[in-house]
């Protein structure tokens, strides 16, 4: 039996956009794909992230922030960036790992200046649905980047 591709979401914090994403594919994809996520620069998990995940029934309150050396020896086969700034930081990766670059935009960014907190909670439920998207693909939109 072939081994699942492990793929490893990556953010600049770990806090939002590649937490979603563990999330989505742990639950969309647990079959096909080992899912994991890290930060080049890790922060807390953001609280609304975690409420939007909640909205579409995924628990991911018991995540953690990390970075790629906190994840051991797992050696990925995909390293999905999810924002412009992983891309730029991207730490030097073994010749197997394939970088596949998948940009969203920053919710809590989008968020800094609503005026309600529901009106902050829309770039957060905007962009989890985008990535939602993005994971029901995988890992056959993976072999398909250049």
């Amino acid at each position: 039996m072939k081994q699942k591709p492990r793929v490893l979401f990556l953010c600049t914090g770990n806090s939002c956009r590649s937490q979603m994403a563990e999330g989505w594919a742990r639950r969309l994809k647990a079959e096909k794909i080992e899912a994991y996520s890290a930060g080049v620069h890790p922060k807390t998990v953001d609280p609304r992230a975690v409420r939007a995940m909640a909205e579409v029934g995924i628990d991911i309150s018991g995540q953690r922030s990390k970075t790629i050396d906190a994840l051991g020896d797992v050696a990925f086969d995909y390293v999905v960036t999810l924002c412009d700034s992983a891309n730029r930081s991207c730490p030097v990766l073994p010749a197997r790992t394939k970088l596949v670059h998948a940009a969203f935009d920053d919710p809590p960014a989008l968020a800094a200046h609503a005026r309600t907190d529901e009106e902050a909670m829309e770039p957060y439920r905007r962009v989890r649905d985008e990535i939602r998207a993005f994971v029901e693909k995988l890992p056959d939109s993976l072999n398909a980047s250049p």
